[in-house]
């Protein structure tokens, strides 16, 4: 069969709206450095069979590469390769799949499935390559159109828990899989950078084409934990409305004791069990609130280190979480207030609205209908 004639498609704006499953066939190596939302890896060739093909090119050329490939995928594995592919379209038969740049691995890919189990499907023209450098060009483009509504306060306010309460919104600490805050790591990483550039330009990509109206987003800093919003993007925030959510210092304590005792011990405990989740919860706060040592000084971090490790050995002893409050209230009042009255100075010009949570969702709701 000559693989010209299998189809190909080229509408990646499409693809990536209607939220196209997507069939990677690039090894795992690839994938793992960067993929798209709604792809799942199925490799025709996996990491080590891809380093020795590499070798054999380089030193042989490409016909013996390719002739070693063939003999690397044949018939058991051959087998169990198209397997996974068959299964992966009897739950996705509208997929399309994709290799690097849409060639040899995509079409040998293709022709198998046709071939070997009758599957008809089509491969991305130009492949990842080509996927990539799309959502990256398409994210210059809606950074420039966008309608950005930003939700800012003093932390712990409950940004999040608004912004998930509305409408229409981008969630950028979702998306980068942190809280943005020193101790905003979850138990599980965080996706690449390019994962999260990807999932972002997708995001975005669909506030733009669904009538361009205004969408919420939180107030964040250039980096996400690890992970920096691409600039053109994070220059549209700096210019959009600021909505500033306010709450009394208990009612703050209250939200950061969910999130960062009740809710990432659960999170840690989930990963690695009921023992070893706590000490590694445990760690993630002692190391979190080393972290930002020189920020808040010697003797003011040997206060919070002890306010911290004496609300573990409490809670370790008898399930008891509220000397947790103490560290909780310590670090509000002396670390990010601190740092929240100083950015602010700096956007005051851009507030439209502040208040509690009940006045900023209506106000959300009467102005840009979020």
């Amino acid at each position: 069969m000559n693989t010209d004639e299998l189809e190909q498609t080229d509408s990646l704006r499409d693809l990536f709206l209607l939220d196209v499953p997507l069939l990677d066939v690039r090894a795992p190596v690839e994938f793992t450095a960067g993929a798209f939302p709604n792809a799942e890896n199925h490799p025709l060739i996996n990491d080590e069979e891809r380093h020795r093909i590499g070798i054999s090119y380089k030193d042989d050329g490409q016909d013996r590469a390719i002739e070693l490939g063939h003999d690397l995928v044949s018939g058991q594995v051959k087998q169990e390769r198209i397997s996974a592919w068959r299964d992966y379209f009897s739950r996705h038969p509208d997929a399309v799949l994709y290799c690097f740049r849409g060639g040899m691995r995509s079409k040998i890919s293709q022709r198998w499935l046709l071939e070997e189990v009758g599957i008809r499907c089509a491969r991305v023209r130009g492949g990842y390559k080509a996927m990539r450098r799309f959502l990256i060009d398409q994210l210059e483009r809606d950074a420039a159109a966008c309608q950005p509504v930003v939700i800012g306060g003093r932390t712990g306010v409950g940004k999040t828990r608004l912004l998930t309460d509305c409408g229409r919104m981008v969630d950028l600490e979702g998306l980068a899989h942190h809280r943005g805050s020193a101790f905003g790591h979850h138990a599980r990483p965080q996706p690449t950078q390019i994962d999260f550039e990807n999932a972002l330009a997708v995001a975005v990509m669909k506030r733009v084409a669904d009538g361009n109206a205004p969408f919420a987003v939180e107030d964040e800093s250039r980096n996400i934990g690890g992970r920096h919003i691409p600039p053109a993007f994070f220059e549209r925030l700096q210019q959009a409305p600021l909505v500033l959510l306010e709450a009394d210092l208990d009612e703050r304590i209250a939200i950061t004791l969910q999130e960062y005792v009740h809710d990432a011990l659960g999170e840690f405990r989930e990963v690695h069990g009921e023992q070893a989740g706590f000490d590694a919860w445990v760690d993630y706060l002692r190391g979190s609130t080393d972290k930002i040592r020189r920020r808040l000084g010697d003797t003011r971090h040997a206060e919070v280190r002890q306010l911290l490790d004496d609300a573990i050995e409490r809670q370790r002893s008898s399930g008891d979480v509220r000397r947790h409050r103490d560290w909780i209230r310590f670090l509000l009042e002396h670390y990010y207030d601190g740092m929240y009255e100083y950015q602010l100075s700096k956007k005051t010009d851009r507030i439209v609205c502040r208040g509690n949570r009940d006045t900023v969702r209506a106000f959300l709701q009467a102005e840009y209908g979020i």
